[in-house]
């Protein structure tokens, strides 16, 4: 078994987390998702993002607006719907309970640097 499909598999379970974070600042272009998700190395594959966003928008979870772009064409820009925002906050109740549990568990660890 391999270390790496672990660690794969991680990150692909909170990439939808990850993304809804980022949009939950504000309006925000795919390109630039695309560059901070790439240098937090939670993303390393473009073809991964767009499916992720287009599953989101159809679930009502975001929504976006076409701005015109000065070097290009029109670009879509993504917000969080109010179902979008509320969806953000359980899973962030999600997270802290995640981060919660591990904690305790490596609290128990004889091996342990978090205690």
């Amino acid at each position: 078994m391999k270390v790496e499909n672990t660690q794969v598999q991680m990150r692909k379970g909170i990439l939808e987390f990850c993304i809804l974070e980022i949009i939950a600042r504000g309006e925000v272009y795919a390109s630039d998702m695309l560059e901070e998700l790439t240098q937090a190395r939670m993303i390393v594959v473009e073809g991964t993002l767009y499916p992720l966003l287009t599953r989101l928008k159809n679930a009502a979870l975001l929504d976006y607006t076409w701005k015109e772009s000065t070097s290009g064409p029109p670009r879509k820009y993504y917000t969080l719907t109010p179902e979008g925002q509320e969806f953000l906050h359980q899973l962030r109740l999600t997270w802290e309970e995640v981060e919660e549990s591990i904690r305790i568990i490596r609290s128990h660890s004889p091996t342990s640097d978090a205690a």
